[in-house]
């Protein structure tokens, strides 16, 4: 088949939209850190950007789409991006060159390691970070890439997950609870008011996000077509029913209306329907919405009740609403849409594959970062001096100020 201008257009098109999330995230976290780690956090996520950009073009893409190698890993025949074309149709699309599916898959993992900071947020080393953040995309997140999208064990045992509710949302955020539970509280964590540093910038951050996840999730039907428009009404549906059950339901129980939390169910939302999104209709769209909405916010109080300081809520938003995402995925899916039937319309097995295959994920993400978080520590030290911390990270790691 030849390869599909409209396609091209639209897939680069949608890069360039989920290019812009990482910077996004770095804003939206930004403004729920104190002021002192404001410029800190926002290059986290920046600096994510390119240092993941040159691993994928190096190893990455190859170790993660690379031919299968026993289910777990790709090989190096791509080192380099060798063989890899810009004029002909690569392994995993017919109608798009190589080269481009291969940087859309790069704004992926890119954003991915974005999310991971919440974990560590205003008390990591930033040479420390380089370090982490290279070695945890190359074992964490290359391995399930391929896993869920380059061949491996789970997409053969059935899972599927059409934008990355396992592959980016829970691997970041069960991630970032292993990171938080290693690197320990910030000082003074359940003691002091740590006021965030601008909530305007956070809800920037969000619209960057909303904005830029539409290329994520309607981009990834890797053509123009009525897939590609599925995905972009129940991605907008689920992230608006989530904002407002977040809203609604912490204005109950709170008394105020946050805009903070209706930003955060819009992520919420977002996460819980990237698995789901070109699997199941608009209205499947609304029930997961909601429930990512409610569940997240009380996942969070949760959280906090527990004194873990995971401090931006990664695990809350990003790798329980992934988890949510991922089952509901089999529970919803409509083989109306893109082929494949959820427990509704009577596919026990899907919906066992997708519990298989996101639970083998938290298994993996979780404990393998667990590991490298302590490894790093123990080595080089994961986290700044208490005197650096109290100074703040933008001072101290970058010797700028906001």
């Amino acid at each position: 088949m030849a390869l599909d201008s409209g396609a091209i257009a639209w897939v680069l098109a949608s890069t360039a939209l989920v290019m812009i999330m990482t910077p996004g995230v770095g804003f939206f976290y930004g403004g729920l850190v104190r002021k002192k780690n404001f410029i800190d956090m926002i290059t986290l996520s920046f600096v994510a950007f390119a240092l993941v950009s040159i691993q994928w073009v190096l190893f990455g893409y190859s170790l993660a789409f690379g031919p299968d190698v026993g289910g777990f890993i790709g090989n190096l025949s791509n080192l380099g991006l060798n063989g890899v074309s810009m004029t002909d149709p690569g392994p995993y699309s017919t109608l798009v060159p190589g080269m481009l599916y291969m940087v859309f898959q790069l704004v992926f993992a890119t954003v991915t390691m974005a999310i991971v900071t919440s974990g560590f947020a205003e008390r990591i080393k930033f040479s420390s970070y380089l370090i982490f953040a290279l070695i945890w995309t190359t074992i964490v997140y290359d391995p399930l890439a391929h896993w869920v999208w380059g061949g491996g064990w789970t997409s053969q045992f059935g899972s599927i997950d059409f934008a990355g509710g396992t592959v980016v949302h829970i691997s970041s955020g069960f991630a970032a609870l292993a990171l938080a539970l290693v690197i320990g509280k910030r000082v003074g964590y359940g003691k002091y008011a740590m006021e965030p540093a601008n909530i305007p910038w956070s809800i920037l951050g969000a619209v960057l996000l909303w904005f830029g996840w539409f290329g994520f999730n309607a981009g990834s039907a890797v053509a123009a077509n009525g897939l590609a428009v599925n995905a972009f009404v129940t991605t907008n549906t689920a992230t608006a029913v989530a904002a407002m059950a977040w809203l609604l339901v912490s204005w109950f129980h709170g008394g105020k209306p946050s805009s903070l939390g209706f930003i955060s169910g819009a992520v919420a939302g977002l996460v819980a329907i990237t698995p789901a999104a070109g699997y199941v209709t608009p209205m499947a769209s609304i029930a997961i919405g909601a429930v990512a909405g409610v569940m997240c916010y009380f996942i969070m109080l949760w959280r906090q009740s527990k004194g873990v300081d995971e401090s931006l809520d990664a695990w809350a938003v990003h790798g329980m609403g992934g988890l949510w995402g991922a089952i509901a995925t089999g529970i919803f899916a409509s083989a109306a849409v893109n082929g494949a039937s959820g427990l509704i319309e009577g596919n026990v097995h899907q919906f066992v594959a997708q519990i298989v295959g996101a639970g083998s994920a938290v298994i993996y993400a979780f404990v393998v970062t667990y590991i490298l978080a302590v490894i790093v520590d123990k080595t080089i030290g994961l986290r700044v001096t208490e005197e650096e911390e109290y100074v703040g990270l933008d001072i101290s790691q970058h010797g700028e100020r906001a």
